[in-house]
């Protein structure tokens, strides 16, 4: 069992049968009353986030998960596929609870993916990946003081915001969990 206050950014609990990640903890104190612990947490099934609110004396049960690397092999309309270097068996995972982190899913990459019970539950990417930019509108010389960004298309099909110096071919750095634009890759 986990108490509430123990529910810090990553812990993973079951509620309702349920299993949730802790994406934000907020503990809050009330004068004299007692304290509430007040989190946003994702639904490791269907992706969904949930903000929930417990007393701080309460406890939650923990959920055993365990961390596997898998390579990413490809994917279809409803699944991707992830193989174990080591077994070489394959598992298949629900587009609907990677997210948004399916886009940044690359060929032959290696990826943590957190399981509960031999079902697989979510992936870590790297916070940001490199991507070669396929498509955008030209820079006009002596653009690249301001402050202004541009529309690119990315070697993934995402679509991002980018400074007006970015030209096709270039290769930069997006961070995964937002989609935004980094830097220039060295």
């Amino acid at each position: 069992m986990i108490s509430a206050t123990g529910l810090k950014n990553g812990v993973t609990f079951i509620q309702f049968g349920k299993p949730y990640i802790v994406i934000k903890y907020a503990l809050i104190k009330m004068g004299r009353g007692g304290a509430v612990v007040k989190i946003t947490a994702r639904n490791l099934e269907t992706g969904s986030t949930e903000e929930k609110s417990f007393s701080s004396n309460i406890a939650v049960e923990d959920v055993n998960t365990v961390k596997r690397k898998l390579q990413f092999l490809f994917k279809d309309k409803i699944n991707a596929t992830f193989m174990d270097p080591k077994t070489f068996e394959q598992t298949e995972i629900p587009l609907k609870i990677l997210g948004d982190s399916a886009v940044f899913l690359t060929e032959g990459e290696t990826v943590d993916v957190l399981f509960w019970d031999e079902r697989a539950l979510s992936v870590e990417l790297a916070p940001s990946i490199t991507l070669a930019v396929t498509e955008t509108d030209p820079g006009v010389k002596g653009n690249s003081a301001s402050n202004f960004l541009k529309t690119a298309v990315l070697e993934n099909g995402f679509k991002t915001k980018v400074p007006l110096f970015i030209k096709v071919g270039e290769k930069i750095r997006v961070d995964t969990r937002t989609g935004d634009y980094l830097e220039r890759a060295k």
